[in-house]
């Protein structure tokens, strides 16, 4: 089905104190993204990239204790209002990070009071961390429990007050780096999750389907796919590598099959870090699995 597509960069890196992912939305579109989306028949509209105050060694100093929460609380409002206005045009908005806490204001631009929307995760994370669980106190690793309406209230109440999304309305894929904490919050949480063992033992194609018929009686689907997912050898270009992940045609095969749902309705590429690639395999993967997730098929 074609689409028409608009482009949103988001080159934030306060989530994290690595550096380094505020390049992925350059990254990507250096690779070819938009060319090779218009090659299959979508027209995709480059909206820029939201504004991003400069990170210094100034500003760490005096926003180091609340990790930059007033920072990422503004960037995501500007998220918001943009994907909004995007997703009111009838346009499929591509969101390309920077870190996982964009999807604080993603998943609100695209989510609706008045109609549930499915969510899918595909993380090698939990990011279900509040600011009194979390190891390192950084946003990225929180913006799931943000969006369910637990932790920093700024940041829950971007775009409009409350939850965004509901658990029952969200599928985990990849998961296999977990807190001691958040493994007991997910055991309890209502999400549907599939870590890498069960991907093991199932097969992504089995995984896939089941995320897609847990979502049967909705009309949309977010995805957010974070890099880390996939196994370092696949992609070395991020910030929190662990072994043991998503092959590459696994990940293939996961776009492809939720591609063929026809439900995916809105995206969000995160947590590529140029500086940390090999000759900048990363990006061109994740280029890959967005073309994989919006329609390019072997046949």
């Amino acid at each position: 089905m074609v689409k028409q597509i608009s482009l949103i960069g988001v080159p934030m890196d306060f989530g994290q104190d690595l550096r380094g992912v505020d390049m992925g939305p350059a990254a990507v579109r250096y690779t070819g993204l938009i060319s090779r989306l218009r090659h299959l028949g979508h027209t995709v509209r480059d909206r820029g990239d939201i504004s991003i105050p400069i990170r210094d060694d100034a500003m760490q100093e005096v926003v180091q204790e609340k990790k930059y929460l007033e920072e990422i609380t503004r960037i995501c409002e500007s998220i918001y209002t943009l994907g909004h206005q995007v997703v009111k045009e009838g346009d499929f908005p591509l969101f390309v990070g920077g870190d996982h806490s964009i999807a604080v204001g993603t998943v609100a631009a695209v989510t609706k009071e008045d109609e549930p929307m499915g969510l899918i995760w595909i993380d090698a994370h939990g990011d279900i961390n509040t600011p009194e669980t979390s190891p390192s106190g950084n946003i990225h690793g929180m913006p799931l429990a943000i969006l369910m309406g637990d932790g920093h209230k700024a940041l829950v109440d971007v775009g409009r007050p409350g939850p965004k999304i509901q658990p029952e309305n969200v599928v985990m894929i990849g998961l296999r780096d977990l807190d001691p904490v958040e493994k007991k919050r997910l055991k309890h949480s209502g999400i549907s999750v599939f870590t890498m063992r069960d991907i093991d033992e199932q097969g992504i194609s089995s995984v896939a389907n089941k995320a897609v018929m847990k979502f049967a009686h909705l009309k949309r689907i977010h995805l957010t796919v974070d890099m880390d997912a996939l196994d370092p050898v696949e992609a070395p270009g991020v910030g929190t590598p662990v072994p043991g992940g998503i092959t590459y045609r696994e990940a293939h095969l996961l776009m492809e099959i939720l591609a063929d749902s026809k439900k995916v309705t809105s995206m969000d590429l995160v947590e590529i870090n140029p500086i940390l690639d090999v000759a900048n395999k990363t990006a061109r993967l994740a280029v890959e699995l967005t073309l994989s997730a919006l329609g390019k098929s072997i046949l």
